[in-house]
């Protein structure tokens, strides 16, 4: 569940590719089209004499959907069958007809929706396509992180009532039951306010969906929330090493990007709680992670028990899973290539550096780190 074009890939891009590599079905929800985004337009890159897209909100939007392609295309690999990704906009999701047959959504791989539970159903307004969830906008508050734009417009995704987007999620909740459900931590990773109301409305699309008077009879364990965070230990290694690198160096100079600080404050999803855990966790707090008795996709399908997906037990009371990136790096590189009017110089290193395999800077020109793994903290499960 992400916010705009892109952020499927910054935040989660190892787990939808490890996902898709073992055969495992994904299906990837945007709330908006990234209207509002700053536009790079690098030479060399396919962003190349794109810059006048930036303000033409309609225009941009239309062409981010194309990256936004292309990168699942990228992260899928030669993924088919129930490993093949799918993709829906929040907004193309249903209302109160039963599917969303006949419309954009139904193209992005989104059918047969069932009928929306009686508990669910009174929020959800209209038919899909009748809203329109647009870009909120941000403003660079301090390096690497965001806050709300100063004109953020009605129509704005983040002040859209909470219940009316949530339940569009949960009628496609209930269709896929998913055994996990991906999104950023309750600061939006860095601040964004989409990013922060998109935690809220899959943390209440959740509940609408999963709770006990909705699954009534139904045989459905109901998912897990991962919510993309790093070690604040962790990140600011990366940082350090990355600023030392020479040829990290070599990039800044040459294309007056800006290295990254180790230590300036963190954005909100570095948590420094994590940093115990996973410096010298216990051998038996490391257990494979497992989707036994979730149903994923179809029912009777199972996750492999192979994933390189490591689950931390009861350190700190935490509840924590790691997704190993490394076997994936290529498939996310290429994915962040093609976000180009957003993401600038993501480049694989040949040789991990310590806690950094590559780097790529947003719009702000900061060069940040490529971390080898992803870590996901675990609510409870909406059982």
């Amino acid at each position: 569940m992400h916010a705009h074009p892109d952020d499927e890939t910054l935040s989660t891009g190892g787990l939808i590719a490890t996902f898709a590599a073992a055969g495992l079905p994904v299906c990837i929800v945007t709330c908006t089209r990234g209207e509002r985004g700053e536009v790079i337009a690098l030479p060399g890159t396919t962003s190349e004499g794109l810059a006048g897209l930036e303000g033409d909100g309609p225009a941009l939007g239309a062409y981010r959907e194309t990256e936004l392609a292309a990168a699942l295309e990228h992260l899928a690999g030669d993924a088919e069958g129930p490993g093949r990704i799918e993709h829906v906009f929040l907004d193309m999701l249903p209302g109160v007809p039963d599917t969303v047959s006949g419309t954009p959504g139904a193209a992005s791989g989104v059918s047969g929706a069932p009928r929306l539970p009686a508990d669910v159903a009174p929020f959800v307004a209209g038919t899909p396509g009748a809203a329109r969830y647009e870009d909120s906008g941000m403003a660079w508050v301090a390096p690497g992180v965001a806050g709300p734009a100063p004109d953020s417009p009605p129509t704005a995704f983040a002040r859209v009532p909470l219940d009316e987007p949530a339940g569009r999620l949960a009628a496609l909740l209930r269709a896929r039951r998913p055994a996990v459900v991906a999104t950023y931590e309750p600061g939006g990773g860095y601040g964004h306010p989409d990013h922060v109301r998109t935690h809220q409305v899959t943390v209440r699309a959740l509940d609408l969906a999963a709770g006990p008077a909705v699954r009534q009879g139904e045989p459905w364990a109901g998912p897990e929330l991962w919510q993309a965070v790093a070690p604040a230990a962790e990140v600011r290694a990366a940082r350090a090493t990355l600023a030392a690198l020479p040829e990290a160096r070599e990039l800044a100079t040459t294309h007056a990007l800006t290295l990254p600080d180790p230590h300036e404050p963190l954005p909100p999803l570095a948590k420094p709680t994590l940093d115990a855990c996973w410096s010298a966790p216990e051998p038996a707090d490391l257990q494979p992670w497992s989707a036994e008795g979730q149903v994923i996709g179809t029912p009777g399908y199972r996750s492999p028990d192979d994933l390189p997906i490591t689950r931390l037990g009861g350190a700190a009371g935490l509840g924590a899973v790691r997704v190993d990136a490394r076997p994936v790096l290529g498939r996310v590189v290429a994915a962040l290539r093609a976000h180009a009017t957003q993401v600038q110089h993501a480049t694989a290193l040949p040789h991990a550096a310590g806690p950094v395999v590559g780097w790529y800077a947003l719009s702000n020109g900061v060069l940040a780190p490529l971390l080898p793994d992803e870590t996901y903290l675990v609510a409870r499960p909406f059982r």
